[in-house]
C-alpha cells in the first residue's frame, strides 16, 4: 500500500486488548491520520495518545455489527484506506469491515483460517506440513474412530481462542464424552461442543516463529523456543520463558521452511504472523499447532527486538504504508535474547536486585515480573533465564487458575 500522494492515509485501528502502540507511533511517524478504536475496559491503558489523531472506545461487549457502524460513520467524514486489527480478536472484524467498505485488506474467508483451528489444521495438512491428528466435536462416529485410532492422551480446544485459553488435557474416552455433554449444554451457542477440537496430544518443546509478510513473501523471521510449553505454563503455573534459538542452525532451517509453506498456505498477503511448533520427543519432527495474522504477545516483540535491532510492529507498518521497497529486511545485529515472565503477588515487584549487564528490558505490568536479556552468546542467555526463573519462583510468583474462555 503506497501513500496517496494527494493526502495522508487514514488508517483504523482495532484493539480489544492493550496492544500494538509502535504501529501507531511509526503510522504517525510516516505521516499518517490515525484512529484508535478499543474498548470501554482498556481506556486507562498508555495508548500512544500523541500518535493518535482520535481514540474511540465502544463498549465492552459490542459485537462485529456495531464495528462495522461505527466505522461507516467515521467514513463520513475521513474516508479510511486501511483497517487494521492489532489484536487477535479483531482480525475478523477488520476482515468484515472491509469487505463492508470494499477496502483492500485480508477476506474474512482468508482471516478464518487464522481464527478456526480446525479449518487451520486442515489447511496446514494440504501443504503437506506435520499435523498431530485431530476431529471436531461434531459428529459422534468420527470422534469415536479418532479415539480408536489415535492413543490418548487428548486435547480438548477451542477451535477460535488463543493460546492455552480453554484448552484441557483429557486421558479416557469417558471424559471426551463427558466434556461433549457438559459443552453442549451451554447457554452461550458459539461455546457448544461443535466450536471445539479433540486433538493428538504431542510430547515435546514448543517453538514459536514471528515473522514479517510482504507481497506473500516472509520478509523476516526470527525462531523461539519456550522453556516450559505455555499450556504447562497456564494450567501449572511458574515461569515463562521464551528465547532465541541457535542461528543458522538445523533446526532454524526447519522452522523457516515450515513457516513460509504456512504463510503462503494462508494466504496472509502482508501484515505479521505469530505460528507455533511443537518438536516431538518420539520422531524428532515438527508439528504445527497454530498460526495467527498478528505480532506474539508476552513480549516476544521485544524479545526478537532486542536479538535483531528489527521492530515487528514498526517494520509492519511500515510495508502497510509504503509497501515493499526491499526484498529483505536486514537485521542490524544477530545476536541472542530471551524472557523471564510471571504473574506476581506484588502489584509492582520490585527487580533491581537482578542487575546483571545483559537485561535489556523490565517489565513495567500490574502484577507481572518480566525480564529480557541479549548476549552474543546463547549460554549466557539461557544461564540467565534459568537462574532468574528459579529466583522467580521465589520472589515473584503468584498462580491464578487457567482462563476457560477470554475476558
Amino acid at each position: 500500500m503506497l501513500q496517496s500522494e494527494t493526502r495522508p492515509l487514514n488508517i483504523i485501528c482495532l484493539a480489544s486488548y492493550f496492544k500494538g502502540g509502535d504501529f501507531m507511533r511509526e503510522c504517525k511517524d510516516l505521516g499518517c491520520h490515525v484512529i484508535l478504536i478499543t474498548k470501554e475496559k482498556m481506556l486507562k491503558e498508555d495508548w500512544p495518545h500523541d500518535s493518535l489523531d482520535d481514540l474511540i472506545a465502544v463498549p465492552n461487549d459490542a459485537g462485529v455489527t456495531l464495528f462495522i457502524d461505527l466505522v461507516t460513520f467515521i467514513s463520513q467524514q475521513t474516508k479510511p484506506d486501511l483497517i487494521i486489527a492489532l489484536e487477535e480478536f479483531d482480525v475478523m472484524t477488520a476482515a468484515l469491515i472491509r469487505e463492508h467498505l470494499c477496502l483492500p485488506g485480508m477476506s474474512s474467508s482468508t482471516a478464518k483460517t487464522f481464527r478456526d483451528k480446525f479449518r487451520m489444521a486442515g489447511t496446514a495438512r494440504a501443504a503437506k506440513v506435520d499435523v498431530p491428528e485431530f476431529v471436531p466435536l461434531i459428529n459422534p462416529e468420527d470422534v469415536r474412530d479418532f479415539m480408536e485410532r489415535v492413543p490418548p492422551p487428548w486435547i480438548i480446544k477451542p477451535r477460535s481462542d488463543v493460546s492455552a485459553i480453554g484448552i484441557r488435557k483429557v486421558e479416557e474416552s469417558e471424559q471426551v464424552w463427558r466434556a461433549i455433554d457438559e459443552l453442549n449444554q451451554r447457554e452461550n451457542l458459539h461455546e457448544r461442543a461443535s466450536y471445539y477440537l479433540l486433538a493428538q496430544f504431542i510430547s515435546g518443546e514448543v517453538y514459536h516463529v514471528d515473522s514479517v509478510v510482504g507481497d506473500g513473501r516472509v520478509l523476516f523471521a526470527g525462531a523461539n523456543r519456550y522453556g516450559r510449553p505455555p499450556l504447562e505454563v497456564a494450567h501449572q503455573g511458574g515461569t515463562y520463558i521464551s528465547r532465541t534459538i541457535a542461528h543458522r542452525s538445523e533446526d532454524e532451517r526447519k522452522l523457516f521452511e515450515i513457516n513460509r509453506k504456512l504463510v503462503k498456505a494462508f494466504g496472509l498477503q502482508r501484515g505479521a504472523a505469530h505460528a507455533e511448533f511443537i518438536k516431538s520427543d518420539a520422531d524428532g519432527k515438527f508439528y504445527f499447532l497454530e498460526m495467527a495474522s498478528r505480532v506474539g504477545g508476552a513480549y516476544i516483540a521485544e524479545v526478537l527486538e532486542a536479538a535483531s535491532g528489527l521492530n515487528l510492529w514498526r517494520e509492519w507498518a511500515r510495508i502497510e504504508v509504503e509497501g515493499t521497497k526491499t526484498t529483505k529486511l536486514k537485521p542490524a545485529r544477530n545476536e541472542y535474547a530471551g524472557i523471564v515472565l510471571s504473574l506476581a503477588k506484588q502489584e509492582y515487584p520490585d527487580t533491581d536486585s537482578y542487575n546483571d549487564p545483559e537485561i535489556v528490558y523490565r517489565v513495567k505490568k500490574l502484577h507481572h515480573a518480566g525480564l529480557i536479556v541479549r548476549s552474543k552468546k546463547l549460554d549466557r542467555v539461557e544461564e540467565l533465564l534459568n537462574q532468574y526463573a528459579g529466583r522467580f519462583v521465589d520472589d515473584f510468583v503468584a498462580v491464578v487458575p487457567p482462563l476457560e474462555k477470554a475476558e
